[in-house]
């Protein structure tokens, strides 16, 4: 399990790589499809960074963080930057949907792949505690 985590989170790592690259490209976005699909838009936009970090640089290092984790075998703290990340990506997702009204499509990959990476997790810990509950 915590090889497909971290392989899952290499993923995450290399579309939000991708998303930094169009951050700060001044061409135009290779997933620019239409009206409604343009990550330029979203990855410009003021939501694409707090305090000046860009988003995808903080989608950076938490997949790292949960690679690691994961080869670690941290269940819990997997787990729980897990959830974290879900959760900032379902805010992020928000954004997209209710204030931009534009999805980006490297965005879009990125909460699947949290979501799959919590999914396992979630998966993993309950298995593990089942495991240790078994009588020997």
């Amino acid at each position: 399990m915590r090889y497909l985590i971290t392989l899952l989170a290499l993923g995450g790592m290399v579309v939000s790589s991708l998303a930094l690259r169009v951050h700060y490209s001044t061409e135009t976005a290779p997933c620019s499809i239409n009206e409604k699909w343009d990550c330029g838009i979203v990855n410009r936009s003021p939501y694409a960074e707090i305090r000046g970090v860009p988003v995808a640089t903080i989608g950076i290092a938490g997949y790292l963080l949960v690679g690691v984790l994961a080869l670690m075998r941290q269940r819990a703290l997997l787990l729980l930057a897990a959830l974290v990340g879900m959760a900032f990506a379902l805010y992020l997702t928000n954004i997209e949907a209710k204030v931009l009204g534009v999805w980006c499509l490297y965005c879009v990959i990125s909460q699947a792949v949290i979501a799959a990476i919590a999914l396992l997790a979630i998966g993993w810990v309950v298995w593990h505690a089942l495991q240790r509950s078994r009588p020997a």
